[in-house]
């Protein structure tokens, strides 16, 4: 029985220094990377397409379109992270980096032992922001899906003293360890507490008989 091989994780470099796109690259690709390389901002966008890369590195002071200017339309039109890389390394650009969402900051000259860890640094930080955002995607779907999850969420929240998020992965691992759709379980959960406060009026009334 043969298994596929994990696909290689795919790293875009675009720097108008063509000794740094290609220091980069050897590294990358010796620690088994993908990579594919873009000399301009005009140029990455081409690649960007055809790549898709799972991260891009982008030098911030390049002729044309700066590296700040790629991020802001990486940010606007794809789903690529980026991270900077740079020979000016003053606080102004490293608050421009995280101001525009980078997940990562690389300062040239660098030591070549950093490429590596840095940007399984900047993978891992993007791998997450994806993960959240996928899991409030989800959540969002839900609750507009469905009126009952989302008065069932909103209850649980109250009961529990919980937040949305919370609520909602306990509503929905208990759907899936029980096999059923979270709507369905989110309906019973709303039953079961009218039901309950019913019970609650009741005896309270007889209480006070």
């Amino acid at each position: 029985m043969t298994t596929n091989p994990i696909p290689k994780r795919r790293i875009l470099l675009v720097d108008d220094d063509m000794l740094t796109l290609t220091t980069i690259g050897q590294v990358l690709r010796q620690a088994g990377y993908e990579t594919a390389e873009a000399s301009s901002g005009a140029e990455a966008l081409q690649v960007e397409l055809e790549f898709s890369p799972d991260l891009a590195l982008l030098d911030v002071v390049m002729e044309g379109m700066s590296g700040i200017e790629l991020a802001q339309h990486f940010q606007a039109a794809t789903a690529t992270p980026f991270m900077f890389i740079s020979a000016r390394g003053e606080a102004e650009i490293v608050r421009q980096a995280t101001e525009h969402g980078a997940v990562g900051y690389l300062v040239k000259p660098f030591d070549i032992s950093q490429i590596v860890p840095a940007v399984e640094t900047a993978l891992g930080r993007a791998d997450e922001i994806k993960r959240l955002r996928g899991r409030e995607s989800s959540l969002t779907s839900a609750l507009a899906a469905g009126r009952e999850t989302s008065m069932a969420v909103g209850m649980l929240m109250a009961k529990f003293h919980t937040d949305r998020d919370s609520a909602f992965d306990a509503l929905r691992s208990y759907s899936r360890s029980n096999r059923r759709k979270v709507n369905d379980v989110a309906a019973t959960l709303l039953d079961a507490e009218d039901m309950s406060n019913a019970f609650r009026t009741l005896l309270r009334g007889k209480s006070g008989a």
